[in-house]
């Protein structure tokens, strides 16, 4: 299928000083509103992560609108998805991406989130929120693959990326199949994907791509093919 939105890969660290890219992907929604999912906070005082993105957004000139799609019977209720459906910028907070997955994962409110996508909204997930967006996704009890929600497909986030990402992801690296792309993101930056299929890299310090152990250029990153080519 083909995406016509953005999307935005954050390593963590979201909604505080270092993260001035999401002013960037703000002025590509085309609104100043910013619909807020802190799922994967659900056991983490979610009301905590809605008040940081809510302060750092206005000090960027936007409002947060925050659902509290907390457990599986939130992403069935009409008006969330109806709510998702409309956004034109989508957050995924961090937190458990288990939690986070077993909450979306084939329901109304994610299809709306694809379609949503789909029309050109631009949809960020950070930590959690980005590591369910790919797929496979790294497995955070042990560093093993399991199933993701693939907006991006044949990509593994590793979220809160280090400088000396092959020793501290191992076992990741070793269970990795052939081709399977790893993005190693840092927290406060960001691994983006515009409207027209291309990578980019932002925010304190870039991401970096490895495939089949070796650190590659964006151009392995799967490519899209924006709308109208």
């Amino acid at each position: 299928m083909t995406r016509h939105g953005t999307l935005a890969l954050v390593g963590g660290g979201e909604w505080s000083e270092g993260c001035e890219f999401d002013a960037a992907l703000l002025a590509t929604s085309g609104g100043t509103e910013v619909v807020v999912l802190p799922t994967a906070a659900a056991f983490e005082q979610p009301r905590k992560a809605v008040d940081t993105a809510t302060r750092w957004f206005e000090s960027l000139g936007a409002t947060v609108r925050a659902l509290d799609v907390l457990q599986r019977r939130d992403a069935l209720d009409p008006a969330n998805v109806a709510a998702v459906r409309a956004a034109r910028f989508l957050y995924l907070g961090g937190g458990s991406p288990l939690h986070l997955r077993s909450v979306l994962k084939e329901t109304p409110l994610w299809e709306a989130l694809d379609d949503a996508f789909n029309e050109g909204a631009v949809v960020a997930g950070s930590s959690a929120g980005a590591m369910v967006l790919g797929d496979p996704m790294v497995d955070p009890r042990g560093g093993a693959f399991t199933v993701g929600l693939g907006l991006a497909p044949n990509v593994a986030v590793l979220a809160h990326a280090s400088s000396d990402v092959a020793r501290d992801h191992k076992r990741t690296f070793e269970l990795a199949g052939a081709g399977v792309v790893l993005a190693a993101i840092p927290e406060r930056s960001a691994l983006i994907r515009g409207a027209d299929g291309v990578w980019a890299s932002a925010g304190q310090k870039p991401a970096t791509i490895w495939v089949d152990g070796e650190e590659r250029g964006f151009d392995a990153l799967p490519q899209i093919t924006p709308p109208g080519s």
